[in-house]
């Protein structure tokens, strides 16, 4: 099954081919604004898994630069959050899936969750959003997201009393599903059963692809999962990249160090984080 770039779940179905970085190093960066500032800028991957263990050096290093953390959303508003999320994703007065997918859309539904033993009564009552948050959540490909690199750097945040905040609020995190229209909410649903074929190894290829801070074969092969429906894959990643590129370069002016770490997805390509970071004059040093 084939994941999303969103903050539940992190995993992408990738080819067989990774393309090694000379000076890769890591999936963290030093960034430094044309008129003076630093921070550090690192790729995160939302799950991992025990054996993920230790993290890259270069994320030790950069939380011990930084005064400041900052997460995609802050961790504990995303906490607090999840029973907006659960509400949204809802339907409610009696409304329901059948009504906001077309019919071929549902029977396909029907076959595959009868084949899971969910109930229609069940599944038929959530957006077809929230069914793939429910489908992708990390435990069922054996992750957590208490040890993805949020979780970790938010207990060294706390037993170094250091501040944590995020790129968007609970609202804007929230409003990137609940603002999708039935289309891309059914595109987006239906994208989640196209098979992997790519023979690219899945999470373990993903993972080391990312330890090498190979981020643009990574954001490469996430887009290249859109590619039926670009439009939504910008709205995951390219609409919140170019919004977070002004916070981000007030950071840069603020006279503390950050450390800004969104998913690593965010970070390659023309769209991604660096590159929009570098056409404004940013000089950007992976570690």
């Amino acid at each position: 099954m084939r994941a999303f770039p969103i903050r539940f779940v992190l995993l992408f179905a990738l080819t067989s081919a990774w393309a090694v970085q000379s000076r890769a190093a890591s999936c963290v960066w030093k960034v430094s604004g044309p008129n003076g500032g630093t921070l550090y800028l690192g790729g995160s991957i939302h799950a991992l898994r025990s054996v993920d263990y230790p993290l890259p050096p270069a994320f030790n290093r950069a939380f011990d630069a930084s005064s400041r953390l900052v997460f995609e959303i802050d961790t504990k508003a995303l906490s607090a959050s999840g029973k907006d999320l659960s509400k949204a994703g809802e339907y409610s007065g009696g409304d329901n899936l059948k009504k906001h997918v077309d019919p071929r859309t549902y029977d396909y539904l029907r076959r595959v969750f009868g084949l899971m033993n969910v109930p229609e009564k069940k599944f038929a009552k959530y957006r077809p959003w929230f069914l793939v948050l429910l489908l992708t959540a990390p435990g069922l490909h054996g992750l957590s997201e208490d040890l993805g690199v949020e979780g970790f750097l938010a207990g060294r945040a706390r037993s170094a009393s250091k501040p944590v905040s995020g790129l968007e609020t609970a609202r804007e995190h929230l409003e990137i599903f609940s603002g999708l229209s039935d289309r891309q909410s059914e595109a987006m649903l239906l994208l989640t059963f196209i098979p992997d074929t790519s023979g690219g190894g899945g999470t373990s290829q993903v993972i080391k692809a990312w330890r090498r801070g190979d981020v643009d074969t990574l954001t490469r092969e996430t887009l290249e999962g859109f590619r039926d429906f670009p439009s939504l894959g910008d709205r995951l990643i390219g609409m919140r990249n170019r919004r977070w590129v002004p916070k981000i370069e007030g950071y840069l002016q603020s006279n503390q160090t950050y450390f800004v770490v969104p998913g690593a997805a965010h970070l390659g390509g023309d769209g991604g984080l660096l590159a929009l970071l570098r056409a404004r004059g940013c000089k950007i040093e992976q570690l």
